[in-house]
């Protein structure tokens, strides 16, 4: 069994991740565990609801070793379904609801999923309405549910896709003992204990609403509150409404809450800290938010296929903005170049990280498999250094790099170059095509509502701080930059409008 600790009342219970709905209504059956925007569950109200779920589950053929895809919009629904099919032994793959149709389907189908539980009419793919597994009319199944199978570590428990930015999504497994080792390092790093109560605003598709937002709380003895859709307006309204200690966001929901108008000037006194992944966020996008709103930022870094974090700015000791902070206890990050060879503090090399939360690999792609996790370190892809206190220092992607004339230009340092000039809220670069030089950095530019700055300016901007080859040939200012389905700026279709330009 995975063993993983809970939190409750200060006092320690070593327990298996899916039998945690039984641990916390045996502790406090009437204590708050979950809500959404349509209800609120007690521990023991979640637990039988659970039962349920993994009754009709269960009666419709899933078992030990099965998959169970589930195509929802945020709401406590999917983590219900979530325990009731680990309950049983079995995996999870969340999808996006808002795939297309045969995008849904090759995720559907590459994972094996054995049911597709989804919304009444969400698509002719589903095999299961949520309504009969963990709605209202389900929960006269609790008697029937059975008791927790005894999973081993290496037991499957989340086949999560990547946003397919390079291709066809893959599949990155993770296993139960991924899911707790991950789950212990950010309780501890952050701090979590049971006064706790996570806001939820990222999606439940991806691994980092999952475990920071959701499970990490449940284990820490914690509440977890999960919104539906992101609104920039609404956001603080929900927090007024729900009291969170802490959220976690990307750089591009910050980005839209300090364009709010100046009149917000909303109570955020509940919040100890806002959390934010997935990009690295621009310090002064961090200074904004923490100068308007008076919440500390903890910037960390992390992939799906690290079951999420990897380095984390300590909450309780030095933040060092336009740092992805320290390594996360239990793990082992470092840098690399080209051979192989590790290399020393303040070396640029890629990122690569070695730990217990590095996932089994990516579903049917062993030779995939083979070339991002070569002996036990996964090879992320990111640019690095450690400065002198070992904070990470991310520099760029590795495929996102331009080279113009045979010179290296890593986008993120013009990106951060743009992030200075006061009218500027979020930027990015990529590379064109160059008849003569192969590459030519190009940006585009969303501003900071109702600031004013010409491409000219911005240009000129670049050339106060960056060599001549690293200045953008052009700027584009645009009112919004696109996003992928997890928030991180899309810089494939930014590429392809620089190509078309």
């Amino acid at each position: 069994m995975t063993a993983v600790t809970l939190l409750l009342n200060g006092e320690e219970i070593v327990q298996h991740i899916a039998e945690l709905p039984d641990v916390r209504s045996g502790r406090n059956p009437t204590g708050p565990c979950i809500a959404d925007d349509c209800e609120q569950l007690d521990n023991d109200a979640f637990l039988r609801r659970v039962r349920s779920a993994a009754a009709v589950l269960g009666a419709h053929g899933i078992r030990a070793g099965d998959v169970v895809a589930v195509s929802l919009p945020n709401r406590l629904e999917l983590v219900v379904i979530m325990f009731a099919a680990w309950r049983l032994g079995a995996a999870v793959t969340p999808l996006n609801p808002a795939l297309t149709e045969a995008e849904a389907r090759h995720q559907i189908q590459d994972s094996g999923a054995k049911a597709v539980i989804t919304e009444a009419g969400a698509g002719s793919f589903g095999t299961l309405d949520v309504a009969a597994v963990a709605g209202a009319s389900a929960r006269g199944a609790e008697a029937l549910a059975p008791d927790a199978v005894a999973l081993a570590p290496e037991s499957l428990a989340l086949i999560i896709y990547t946003s397919g930015t390079t291709g066809r999504p893959k599949g990155v497994m993770l296993d139960h003992a991924n899911i707790a080792a991950m789950c212990r390092m950010v309780i501890d790093a952050i701090g979590l204990d049971e006064t706790d109560h996570s806001l939820l605003v990222l999606p439940l598709f991806h691994v980092n609403g999952i475990v920071v937002s959701v499970l990490s709380p449940l284990l820490a003895g914690a509440r977890a509150t999960i919104a539906g859709r992101f609104g920039a307006s609404t956001f603080f309204d929900t927090v007024d409404a729900v009291g969170p200690t802490y959220f976690s966001a990307v750089p591009a929901i910050y980005a839209m809450l300090v364009s709010l108008p100046d009149e917000v000037r909303p109570d955020t006194s509940s919040l100890r800290r806002a959390i934010c992944g997935a990009a690295p966020m621009p310090a002064e996008l961090i200074a904004r938010f923490e100068n308007r709103f008076h919440v500390p930022v903890v910037e960390g870094y992390g992939l799906s296929e690290g079951t999420c974090a990897s380095t984390l700015n300590p909450p309780a000791g030095l933040r060092k903005p336009g740092t992805v902070g320290l390594p996360l206890p239990g793990q082992t990050v470092a840098v690399m170049d080209a051979e192989g060879n590790l290399l020393d503090d303040g070396s640029v090399g890629e990122v690569v990280v070695r730990g217990p939360n590095v996932m089994r690999g990516y579903l049917g792609l062993p030779d995939e498999t083979a070339r991002t996790v070569v002996d036990g370190w996964l090879h992320t892809g990111d640019v690095g250094r450690f400065d002198v206190d070992g904070y990470l220092i991310l520099v760029d992607r590795i495929k996102d790099m331009i080279i113009r004339g045979g010179e290296n230009i890593y986008p993120k340092e013009i990106e951060n170059v743009l992030h200075t000039h006061a009218a500027v809220l979020e930027a990015a670069v990529v590379g064109r095509p160059d008849p003569v030089l192969g590459e030519v950095p190009v940006a585009y530019v969303a501003l900071l509502p109702d600031a004013k700055a010409a491409p000219e300016e911005l240009v000129e901007h670049c050339r106060g701080s960056l060599a001549r080859i690293k200045v953008p040939v052009s700027v584009v200012v645009t009112e919004a930059l696109p996003k992928n389905p997890v928030g991180k700026i899309d810089k494939p279709r930014l590429r392809s409008t620089a190509v078309s330009a």
